[in-house]
């Protein structure tokens, strides 16, 4: 899998699968950015992300562990 930052929907199920008891809400756009560029399969390194596309990943995964 090659997720770029346009992939939301699937970074933020990633991202509730590795963290399972972290609060969307509770972590900084910088480090959500961090942990996102971590993420296994994620392809686009380095690139620049905007604050804009971090809080939809942010909304994202508080819906995927809130449902």
């Amino acid at each position: 899998m090659n997720l770029k930052w346009t992939d939301t929907r699937e970074i933020a199920e990633a991202l509730a699968r590795r963290f399972p008891n972290a609060d969307p809400l509770g972590v900084r756009l910088s480090d959500l950015g961090r942990m996102v560029r971590e993420t296994p399969g994620f392809g686009e390194g380095a690139a620049p992300v905007s604050s804009k596309t971090l809080q939809a990943i942010q909304s994202a995964w508080l819906d995927e562990v809130s449902d």
